[in-house]
């Protein structure tokens, strides 16, 4: 398609779409978020397929409740599908199409039924807004808003995003014939609202390290998560970060998927040099203990700042020579040759600022004693950083969090960190409800969120085991599971970890009774472990009831911890579990109220191309 123009079925209004599009369009884009100091008026850009054919930029509007999307496509033939979905699946999507019969060619907002047949929507919420023609490819510019309040369309909120891509090789007579297995699809996660906060300025005396992969050859298969043992130079003294940015090399950015920099134990006075397959049996046991996230990057993501006041401490007393690097490949097409060094780069200042940043984990504490049954598709586990370890730890004048990262295994999918004070929720520090453990970064908050002594930080996962037959345990292993947020943080406090678990008497007294229900005369709960317990469990609905009003219900044991792993002195066993009396209503939307514009009628835009491919 070397050439393309619209037209309305209705002349008069198409002469008059015309002659508007660009105030149109320039209108809408000054309404939308700064561009940043590049001038481009679409600041967040991810490549959708592995090739990066498809280029995808948007802008944010939050007074409009809208984003305005640019596709790119470098290579277009009979037309291309975009779109969303709950997990990345092709069935029940909500899309927006451009297809070709060979002749004329349409746009239109579309959706798939659950054989992946696309049906054209009652109500067209994709608004096209302007097409060209560039030496680099076909741009296709158009807006949505957040909400639609069509139960056809996604919901598109805060958190990870699943987008749907697909290039249409033939022809297609109509819309009605297309299935999504005609087009050559898959699915990029992105996060697509941001927040509207602007770049702080980086200090004069600022310096840069790079955390690089060491050209590795990247191995032709779909996925590999390559570390690799980085040594920062001896006797460096105490820095602060205070910002980083992904390093991709030229023609991997479809490729590199993420990345994150860990920092190692500092217990450790040496750690073997290593580079190879996260994986792999040869790797030194050492490499294990160096989970203290310092970076992390994802396709989409852009640079990480630090506020003004504030630094992660780098070198120095008390902290690691070693640095583990971790780069995540995704290589669907298999492809090989290809050498790469991506990684991150560090921005650090040797003027320390006000305050030490610090880290904190909320949620469960990595053990079997919490795990979700086989078959369910929605289970909730909660983690609890009671009032008693925050009075007990942080100062009176608390602490700022102005960023986290969620994190599960592969069963989690939403994940929701709220803040209580005196038994009512008061602010969302983070929540996804798409979480893929494939997407994991550390986000900015919209605005910091203070913590108060006496405050109460509830972390719930909700997990789906729908396709496995055993218990899930909790635990470090990619198979079992975790529910984790790590929030960031200053000033800096002793307190590193405020986890929680159910008691282990009452989970006993849970096989003691389940077991017996069940008809089994006998319980050796005392001589097995945990997991093996579970897993001698026969799972109907009624054991998975009890265990989950188990979990609501029984007293909690509490990990308030200190950085050296020491607890707080108090008693932390057999914990009440913190009682919310009331939860933050759900956002409202303007397709909600009268005021909002209505949609366009189920009508596709007639497109004519002057020439075929």
């Amino acid at each position: 398609m070397n050439a393309w123009r619209f037209k309305f079925r209705a002349s008069e209004v198409a002469v008059m779409y015309f002659t508007m599009l660009g105030t149109l369009v320039l209108i809408l884009v000054a309404s939308y978020q700064a561009a940043g100091s590049g001038g481009d008026p679409f600041p967040y850009q991810v490549p959708l397929d592995p090739q990066g054919n498809l280029q995808l930029s948007w802008n944010i509007s939050y007074p409009l409740q809208e984003l305005c999307f640019r596709l790119l496509v470098k290579d277009l033939r009979y037309g291309v599908l975009f779109g969303m979905s709950d997990r990345g699946e092709f069935l029940n999507a909500d899309l927006a199409v451009l297809w070709s019969d060979g002749f004329k060619s349409y746009f239109g907002d579309a959706w798939s039924d659950a054989q992946g047949n696309i049906r054209l929507d009652e109500k067209q919420n994709y608004e096209l807004l302007e097409t060209h023609r560039a030496p680099e490819g076909f741009y296709l510019l158009f807006k949505r808003p957040f909400s639609t309040c069509d139960p056809k369309d996604y919901l598109i909120e805060e958190g990870t995003v699943h987008l749907l891509y697909g290039v249409l090789d033939r022809p297609v007579t109509s819309l009605q014939m297309l299935n999504h297995s005609l087009a050559s699809c898959g699915v990029q996660r992105v996060q697509l609202l941001r927040p509207d906060i602007p770049a702080p300025r980086l200090p004069p005396d600022v310096r840069t390290l790079e955390v690089l992969a060491p050209s590795v050859s990247i191995p032709s298969q779909e996925t590999t998560y390559w570390c690799h043992i980085y040594e920062l130079p001896a006797h460096m003294p105490k820095n602060h970060i205070v910002m980083y940015e992904s390093v991709i090399t030229p023609g991997n950015e479809a490729i590199v998927h993420h990345i994150e920099v860990f920092e190692c134990a500092p217990q450790f006075d040496s750690v073997p040099q290593y580079s190879g397959p996260c994986d792999s049996k040869m790797k030194p046991r050492s490499i294990n203990y160096c989970r203290h996230v310092l970076a992390a990057w994802a396709m989409g993501a852009q640079a990480f700042y630090y506020p003004d006041d504030a630094g992660l401490a780098l070198g120095g007393t008390g902290s690691s020579r070693f640095l583990r690097l971790e780069v995540h490949y995704h290589n669907p097409l298999l492809l090989t040759g290809r050498l790469d060094s991506s990684g991150i780069r560090l921005y650090y200042t040797p003027t320390l600022r006000k305050y030490d940043a610090g880290i904190m984990e909320l949620g469960l504490v990595y053990t079997p004693v919490m795990a979700i049954p086989p078959h369910e598709e929605s289970f909730e586990l909660t983690g609890y950083c009671t009032a008693k370890c925050t009075q007990t730890a942080l100062s009176p004048e608390g602490i700022k969090v102005f960023a986290s990262q969620l994190h599960t295994h592969l069963t989690g999918r939403s994940v929701r960190t709220a803040l209580v004070r005196q038994g009512r929720e008061v602010e969302i520090l983070q929540e996804d409800n798409h979480f893929s453990t494939h997407y994991q970064i550390i986000r900015t908050l919209k605005k910091m969120v203070k913590v108060l002594p006496g405050d109460v930080l509830l972390t719930k996962c909700v997990y789906n085991t729908a396709d496995r037959d055993r218990a899930t345990v909790g635990g470090f292993g990619i198979e079992e599971e975790m529910c984790v947020n790590y929030i960031h943080y200053y000033p800096r406090t002793d307190l590193e970890l405020c986890k929680s678990h159910v008691d282990e008497d009452y989970l006993q007294k849970y096989f003691s009774f389940i077991n017996r229900f069940q008809g089994k005369e006998t319980c050796n709960c005392n001589q097995a472990t945990v997991t093996d317990q579970f897993a001698t469990l026969r799972w109907d609905q009624f054991s998975k009831d009890v265990l989950k009003s188990l979990y609501n219900t029984a007293p909690i044991s509490m990990h308030c911890n200190q950085s050296s792993a020491v607890m707080f002195p108090g008693e932390w066993e057999r914990q009440e579990l913190p009682q919310v009396t009331a939860e933050l209503p759900k956002p409202h939307y303007r397709c909600e109220t009268s005021s909002q514009p209505p949609a366009q009628p189920s009508e596709a835009i007639e497109v004519q191309m002057r020439s075929q491919p």
